[in-house]
C-alpha cells in the first residue's frame, strides 16, 4: 500500500511518508499516516458537496460562477472546496450585489462572527464550523474570526515494519520503509540520453541558436528518453489500517447563537452534519490515492463518549444521517435561524479573473513555473 508522500529534509532527500510511534493496545509500534486530519476534512467536505448536488440534502453554503469569465476548466469554487473555506481570498476577491464580497452585508456578518456568536456562520457556511475556518485576513492583523476544527479525522496504518537508518550527520537512527517502489520506462522514439538538448525559456532544440537562453539539459529534461530503472523506499505493509473519527460536543458546546433554544438547535445542526459527511463517507469508499484503496473488514459502530467515560454504542447509516440532519435543520428552523433558499452566488472580481488567466497562459507556455523559482 502507497501512504502519501512529504518532502524529504535536505538538499535531493527521497520523498517519504509519515512514521510515528503510537501505544497501540499497550504496546509502542511503528504507525503510518495514510489519510491526514487535513486530507480527510477535504474529502469529507467534497462527499457533503456531492450530496448537495445530487438534491439529497439542502446544506447552506458560499459559490463563485467562473461560467462567464472564459476559464478553461473553472465552472465555479465553493465554500466547501477553497482552501480556507468560506474566508478564502477567492471569496474575498469576488462580488456579491457588486459589493467586494467581504464588504457586503453578508461578508460582515461572517467577518463579525465569534465563538460568543457563531449565527452567522451556522446560517451562511456551518461547515466551516465543523471543519475549523479563520478570517486570517480580518482586521487586527489576523486577528479576525477564527474557529477551531469540532471534527477530527484520519487513517493510519498500523504495526509498520520499518529499516532503521543511522542519520550520518546527526547519528539519530530513523525509520525508513520496508516496502519498495519501482520506476522505469522504455522511449518508443528510442532518444539516447548524450543526445544535445538545449532548452531555452518557453521551448526546446538541438541547436543553441535556435532557443533564447539556452542551456544544455538531458533529453529527460524536456520528457524524451528512457527512465532509467530505480528503487524508492516507499510502499508499506502493516497489520491493519484504522479510521478514526471524532465528533467533539465539548468543541460544539463552545459555540453559542444568542439563546439557549438557539444554543441546542445550532449545536445539534453542527452534530448531524458531521455525522452525514461521515455517513457520506463511508458510502463513497475509500479511494484515497494510486494503490491506496481500501475497503472496511465490516461497518464499524459510532461509540457515544459520556461525560464520565461511559460509552454507548450507536449504529448509523446513511439514510438515517440524511434524516437526522434534514430534522435538525427544521428544528433550526424554529429556533430562528434564517438559511438562505439557494447557495450565495459569488461573480469573479476581473483582478481575480486575470490573475488566473494570467497563470493559465504562463503555464501553456511553460514560463513562470514553480519549479523554475526553485532553481
Amino acid at each position: 500500500m502507497f501512504p502519501p508522500t512529504y518532502p524529504g529534509e535536505g538538499l535531493n532527500a527521497q520523498p517519504r511518508h509519515v512514521f510515528e510511534r503510537r501505544r497501540v493496545q499497550g504496546e509502542d509500534v511503528w504507525c503510518v499516516l495514510v489519510d491526514s486530519v487535513q486530507s480527510q476534512a477535504n474529502r469529507l467536505e467534497e462527499n457533503l458537496l456531492s450530496a448537495i448536488r445530487s438534491g439529497a440534502v439542502n446544506i447552506p453554503y458560499v459559490t463563485v460562477d467562473f461560467r462567464g469569465s472564459n476559464l478553461p476548466g473553472i465552472s465555479e469554487v465553493t465554500s466547501l472546496d477553497a482552501p480556507h473555506r468560506v474566508y478564502d481570498a477567492i471569496l474575498r476577491d469576488s462580488l456579491l450585489d457588486g459589493k467586494p464580497f467581504m464588504v457586503s452585508d453578508v461578508g460582515q456578518r461572517l467577518a463579525q462572527a465569534k465563538f460568543e456568536d457563531a449565527s452567522a456562520l451556522l446560517e451562511i457556511s456551518p461547515t466551516a464550523l465543523i471543519f475549523g475556518a479563520w478570517h486570517s485576513t480580518g482586521g487586527g492583523g489576523g486577528l479576525g474570526a477564527k474557529f477551531a476544527r469540532s471534527l477530527v479525522s484520519e487513517v493510519i496504518a498500523v504495526n509498520v515494519p520499518v529499516d532503521q537508518w543511522a542519520n550520518p550527520r546527526t547519528g539519530e537512527v530513523e525509520p525508513r520503509n520496508a516496502g519498495r517502489r519501482t520506476s522505469s520506462r522504455i522511449d518508443p522514439l528510442g532518444v539516447l540520453r548524450k543526445v544535445e538538448v538545449y532548452k531555452g525559456t518557453s521551448d526546446w532544440d538541438t541547436s543553441a541558436e535556435r532557443v533564447d537562453g539556452a542551456k544544455k539539459v538531458r533529453p529527460s529534461e524536456i520528457n524524451h528518453g528512457n527512465i532509467a530503472p530505480s528503487i524508492q523506499s516507499l510502499g508499506i505493509t502493516c497489520d491493519y489500517l484504522e479510521h478514526m473519527f471524532v465528533l467533539s460536543f465539548a468543541a460544539l458546546r463552545r459555540l453559542r447563537f444568542g439563546s439557549d433554544e438557539r444554543n441546542a438547535a445550532g449545536r445539534t445542526l453542527l452534530a448531524a452534519l458531521g455525522l452525514l459527511a461521515m455517513a457520506e463517507q463511508d458510502v463513497q469508499g475509500y479511494a484515497l490515492r494510486s494503490r491506496c484503496d481500501l475497503v472496511p473488514e465490516e461497518q464499524a459502530p459510532l461509540e457515544l463518549v459520556h461525560p464520565d467515560g461511559s460509552v454507548n454504542e450507536v449504529a448509523l447509516d446513511r439514510e438515517g444521517a440524511r434524516a437526522i440532519y434534514k430534522e435538525a435543520l427544521k428544528v433550526a428552523v424554529q429556533a430562528g435561524f434564517v438559511f438562505p433558499p439557494e447557495p450565495i452566488r459569488l461573480t469573479p472580481q476581473e483582478k481575480l479573473v486575470s490573475i488566473v488567466r494570467q497563470s493559465q497562459r504562463l503555464a501553456l507556455s511553460g514560463e513562470g513555473g514553480e519549479a523554475d523559482e526553485e532553481r
